[in-house]
């Protein structure tokens, strides 16, 4: 159990949180992908199973992960032409499109929400509704946690000023729900998991439950969509195939990264409990061929909540903000 907790709580703290094979003797071109947090993060190991599986290099592709500064950032440094895509949450574009940078989701990895409410069992809560009056937790006032808490605080008629809402770090969220200074946060799975490993008590509400908020998302800049089509549909064509193995099994993906990506040596319990997590709160989708396909419906109902709120002062049109010509 102590070496779950470290190697989980290691990762999470960190954060700070239709091509055809390329034919043989062609070269394969050199992308940079781009993360808001390390890259180890077990948030990740959809795009580190498929490097580590080769399932890049078979669409011709040579990738090199490297980490930005928050989702923001990755938005920005892709918009600049700077990396040919990133990982962001799905609904990053809402926000940075109104402020120039033209990017796109291209593939959702999942068809729930990334973040859930996750309350200290202790406080008698079994949801949002009750934790009036508490202390809930958040990366940051930009962050996408504090945004969807502030979606799920609506869904039951309250507002941020019926909680105390406090801002407190990527190291903080977990650090002050284990010593009891939150009563609750707004955060991944992966944070659940660590406090959990900690011998909190936990009760977990779903923000799916309550407020349409998107899972992680492969974000490109329309200039990369429409110069390197091909280049976008295999790296997505890759990612998928491997957030597939991870849904159906999470044993085999988890070993396989364990034994095969030096970042995860000695943690196949630790990711496979997370992985599971994630197959059980953000991955589901309908049925397997909407895997990767961005839900119009769902975008349009987030960036509606935001307009309201003032989050962003005005709307984008919906088809700037994504595309689904990349999966399948």
């Amino acid at each position: 159990m102590q070496h779950f907790i470290k190697g989980i709580a290691a990762v999470a703290v960190a954060a700070g949180l239709l091509v055809a094979t390329a034919p043989p003797g062609d070269a394969a071109e050199d992308i940079t992908f781009l993360f808001p947090a390390p890259e180890f993060l077990p948030a990740f190991t959809p795009y580190q199973l498929a490097k580590a599986k080769g399932y890049y290099e078979d669409e011709g592709i040579n990738v090199t992960f490297q980490v930005g500064k928050g989702g923001a950032d990755v938005a920005k440094q892709v918009a600049l032409g700077n990396a040919e895509l990133g990982n962001s949450i799905g609904d990053t574009p809402i926000i940075v499109r109104a402020n120039g940078l033209k990017v796109k989701d291209v593939a959702m990895l999942g068809g729930k929400a990334l973040t859930q409410i996750i309350i200290r069992s202790e406080t008698g809560a079994d949801g949002i509704d009750g934790l009036k009056g508490k202390k809930i937790g958040v990366m940051s006032f930009q962050d996408t946690t504090y945004y969807n808490l502030l979606g799920a605080l609506a869904a039951v008629g309250m507002t941020k000023e019926d909680v105390e809402i406090q801002a407190v770090g990527p190291a903080g969220v977990m650090q002050l729900m284990i010593s009891g200074d939150l009563d609750a946060i707004s955060g991944v799975p992966e944070w659940a998991a660590a406090i959990q490993g900690a011998g909190v008590d936990l009760t977990i509400q779903p923000i799916n439950d309550l407020f349409p908020a998107t899972a992680q998302a492969i974000v490109a800049s329309d200039d990369t969509i429409a110069d390197k089509p091909e280049l976008v549909a295999g790296f997505v064509k890759g990612t998928l195939k491997a957030l597939e193995e991870i849904m159906t099994d999470p044993t085999g993906a988890s070993t396989y990264l364990a034994e095969n990506v030096p970042a995860f040596e000695g943690k196949q319990g630790m990711l496979e409990n997370v992985m599971k997590r994630y197959n059980t709160l953000v991955y589901p989708v309908a049925s397997m061929d909407d895997l990767g396909k961005v839900d119009p419906q769902r975008l349009k109902d987030v960036q509606d909540f935001y307009v309201e709120h003032g989050i962003v002062r005005t709307a984008t049109p919906l088809g700037e903000l994504y595309t689904n010509e990349f999966v399948n």
